[in-house]
C-alpha cells in the first residue's frame, strides 16, 4: 500500500493548508457548486443554521455533523442525496452559524433537529423524514430517535461508537479556554486538525471544511483576524448520557456504518451495537474509511446511503425497540 499523500499529525500544524485551495476533481466542483438555501430557525432563544437542496416537496433527510463541526461537511455530499431528497445539513448551537448558549443539553440539541426538520418542510410529505448523523451527531440522534422516533422513517448512524462498560467513552476532555485569535486565515489553517488525529488523502476536502471553520472577528489594534466558530465551553457541565440504553430504544428503523479502519468503532464494537440491536439492524463498514468517512470516502459514502435509503423504500424492519 502506498503512503497517504497527506496526513493529519497528532501534534503540529496541518502546513499545506493556508494557500490556494488544493486541486480537487470534478465532481467535486459540480457538487460545491449546488448553492444551498440557507436558513435560521429559532430553537429556545438560539438561532440555528441550515443549509438546504433539493425539493422540498420530496421526502426530507436531515444531515447532522459531530463535535465541532458544522453543516458544511456534508455540503459535498448532499447534492447527491438530493435528486431523491429534500436534504438539509444543520450547524447544532454552539456550532458553526448557529448561536451559542450559557449551557448545552442532549435533549436541546434533539429538539433544534426536529425544529430543522419542520422549518425545512420535512413533515409536510407522507413519509416522515430521516436523520443521518456522524459521530456525536450520531448520540444526539439517538436521543432524537429514542425521545421522538415515531415522527421519523429511520435514523443512520455514521461512527458514533456505543462502548460496552469495559471500553467507557464521552465527551473529550480538554481544558476550558477562549480560541487564539490568529492575524490571517493561512495562520488558522496550519493549525487546524481532524480529532481523533488521522491520515486523509483528500487535502481538497480538509481545506474545504478547514476554511468554514473559521470566523473573521474584529481586533481592538489592526485589521480583523481568524478563530473557530465552536463554542469552546460546549463540554462545560455537559453529560453525553446513557448511549446505549438510547440506542435500544429507538422508535424507528436504525442503521449502523462504520469506517473500516476508524479508531473509535473497530469491527468488536460494531458487532456489540449489532447484538445490543438484537442483530436485527444493518451494519455497514465503508472500507478504507477512517471516522471521518465523509473525507476519507466521500462517494463511496453517497452509494451506500443511496443503496441503504433505496432498500428501506420497500422492505419492512423485523426489530422491536428494546
Amino acid at each position: 500500500m502506498s503512503e497517504p499523500a497527506f496526513v493529519v499529525p497528532a501534534e503540529g500544524p496541518l502546513a499545506p493548508l493556508g494557500g490556494a485551495a488544493p486541486p480537487a476533481p470534478a465532481w467535486f466542483g459540480r457538487a460545491t457548486g449546488e448553492t444551498p438555501e440557507s436558513r435560521f430557525v429559532q430553537v429556545e432563544g438560539a438561532p440555528i443554521h441550515y443549509l438546504r437542496w433539493g425539493d422540498r416537496a420530496r421526502p426530507g433527510l436531515l444531515l447532522v455533523h459531530g463535535n465541532a463541526a458544522h453543516a458544511y461537511w456534508w455540503s459535498f455530499i448532499a447534492p447527491f442525496l438530493a435528486r431523491e431528497y429534500n436534504v438539509a445539513a444543520m450547524d447544532l448551537s454552539g456550532m458553526g452559524d448557529s448561536g451559542w448558549r450559557q449551557a448545552y443539553s442532549m435533549e436541546t440539541f434533539a429538539k433544534e433537529e426536529l425544529a430543522v426538520c419542520e422549518d425545512a418542510g420535512m413533515f409536510a410529505p407522507a413519509e416522515p423524514p430521516i436523520i443521518v448523523a456522524h459521530s456525536f451527531g450520531g448520540f444526539v440522534t439517538m436521543l432524537t430517535g429514542a425521545l421522538h422516533g415515531d415522527r421519523l422513517a429511520g435514523t443512520v448512524i455514521v461512527d458514533s461508537p456505543v462502548n460496552p462498560p469495559d471500553r467507557p467513552g464521552g465527551p473529550p476532555k480538554r481544558v476550558i479556554k477562549p480560541h487564539k485569535v490568529y492575524p490571517t486565515m493561512a495562520a488558522a489553517l496550519a493549525r487546524f486538525r481532524l480529532m481523533p488525529p488521522q491520515t486523509c488523502d483528500n487535502l481538497y476536502l480538509v481545506d474545504w471544511i478547514g476554511r468554514r471553520s473559521l470566523k473573521a472577528v474584529p481586533q481592538e489594534n489592526g485589521p480583523s483576524g481568524f478563530t473557530w466558530k465552536f463554542d469552546p465551553a460546549i463540554w462545560q457541565r455537559f453529560s453525553i448520557g446513557d448511549t446505549a440504553a438510547r440506542l435500544k430504544a429507538i422508535k424507528c428503523r436504525i442503521a449502523i456504518f462504520r469506517g473500516e479502519n476508524s479508531v473509535l468503532m473497530p469491527p468488536e464494537i460494531g458487532a456489540y451495537m449489532f447484538n445490543l440491536l438484537d442483530k436485527a439492524v444493518p451494519i455497514v463498514t465503508v472500507p478504507e474509511a477512517q471516522h471521518h468517512v465523509m473525507l476519507d470516502q466521500p462517494l463511496a459514502l453517497v452509494a451506500a446511503l443511496r443503496a441503504l435509503l433505496a432498500d428501506w423504500d420497500h422492505s419492512i424492519s423485523t426489530r422491536r425497540p428494546g
